[in-house]
């Protein structure tokens, strides 16, 4: 019979819990990109209005839609839309659009990326749209956002414009951020332009509003936000090194708030945490019983190297422990997953990483399995009447 084991030891590094960080946001996220590792949830699953912070998820789908390209129903660099007149009777931040404009798709997503353009998300959206309404994209986000695995996120608008069901959680609004960063990284960089002057017009709306673009601690992306109602709000990212962070602020209070803070929790990620190697493929940390093989153990190793966060100041272990159900049955086949190790690190979530088997191992012959026949059966006599059955 199978049974759940395990082996504890304990793992070589020295950590004590990172400071918390107390944030003023009303919500926030910070994940570490690298590692995966959730470093702060405030109120993560809540849906609020998100400002033009939803703008990532337009952006999200155009990306898409150049990568398939017209031919495929999508969109190409260099193609000129039409603007009608509800992309141009937005106000607030904007490319200043009007109907006898045709803007390139590329122009569109730098006036959405750096200006924050309401009319050039609508004209993107009517674009893609399966009915040419910017609504009708609308309801195209929510359901990719689902198939995205954002499920607190539903889109009314294609830029965040306050109308009521247009909502998203700071969790998704991180994920988003994170599969634009993973799945487009030939669009990525447009995210770190400071500026941008479309057509010569409006001058003063040429800065891109993201306030860490340049104090030179790595901050690369991504989009702000802001209404009366969702307050100031960031999504974030920064790397320094082989470390990318990024974070979702929302619901503070005035624009110098949003950047000392985002600024803060840029500086607290880094510092506070370090990413340890603690070891390579290949490596064997336990051994676990064999079944009727040719040998009596097989050695369970990592199958890729293992780095963790931690947090940077010593002190108390980490732990770790191997978990499986055992014990196996030849034949066993070398990288075959086998066991998982489980990390535990005080106020960080648990690490789990698969361990595969060292060697394979051939079934044992006659001799082997008569020998276990033996061996069971001794047992069963020894442990007298009342178990025997």
């Amino acid at each position: 019979m199978m049974r759940l084991l395990s082996a504890s030891f304990a793992l070589i590094l020295l950590t004590l819990p990172a400071a918390a960080f107390e944030t003023k946001a009303g919500a926030a996220y910070v994940i570490d990109q690298t590692t995966g590792t959730v470093l702060l949830a405030k109120d993560p699953d809540t849906p609020l209005p998100p400002a033009s912070m939803s703008k990532l998820m337009t952006l999200y789908m155009a990306f898409e839609a150049v990568e398939r390209g017209k031919a495929a129903g999508g969109l190409d660099l260099v193609e000129e839309l039409p603007v009608s007149k509800h992309a141009m009777s937005y106000g607030g931040s904007t490319m200043f659009l009007d109907t006898t404009d045709r803007v390139s798709v590329e122009d569109l997503l730098r006036g959405i990326i750096v200006l924050s353009g309401n009319d050039a998300c609508a004209v993107i959206a009517e674009a893609l749209s399966p009915d040419g309404t910017e609504y009708g994209f609308a309801r195209m986000m929510t359901q990719r956002a689902q198939q995205l695995g954002m499920t607190n996120s539903t889109f009314a608008n294609s830029n965040g414009w306050p109308q009521a069901g247009h909502l998203m959680s700071v969790r998704d609004l991180a994920l988003i951020a994170d599969r634009i960063i993973t799945d487009f990284p030939q669009f990525y960089p447009l995210f770190a332009e400071t500026e941008y002057l479309f057509d010569g017009r409006a001058p003063q709306n040429k800065s891109n509003r993201n306030p860490l673009l340049r104090l030179g601690i790595g901050a690369d992306g991504l989009k702000t936000g802001h209404t009366q109602e969702a307050g100031y709000g960031l999504v974030g990212s920064a790397k320094q090194g082989d470390r990318r962070v990024i974070f979702v602020i929302s619901g503070l209070e005035s624009a110098s708030a949003r950047a000392q803070e985002a600024e803060a929790i840029v500086n607290w990620s880094f510092r506070q945490f370090t990413q340890r190697e603690l070891g390579k493929a290949g490596k064997q940390l336990a051994e676990a019983p064999v079944a009727l093989g040719m040998q009596q153990t097989v050695g369970l190793e990592l199958a890729e190297d293992l780095s963790v966060l931690a947090p940077v100041t010593g002190g108390t272990g980490i732990k770790g422990e191997v978990i499986y159900k055992g014990p196996f049955h030849a034949p066993i086949t070398k990288g075959e997953t086998l066991a998982e190790l489980v990390i535990d690190r005080d106020d960080l979530p648990e690490v789990r990483v698969p361990l595969v088997a060292s060697e394979s191992i051939a079934p044992g012959g006659f001799m082997v399995k008569l020998t276990a026949a033996a061996t069971h059966l001794l047992a069963r006599l020894n442990a007298g009447p009342q178990d025997a059955s």
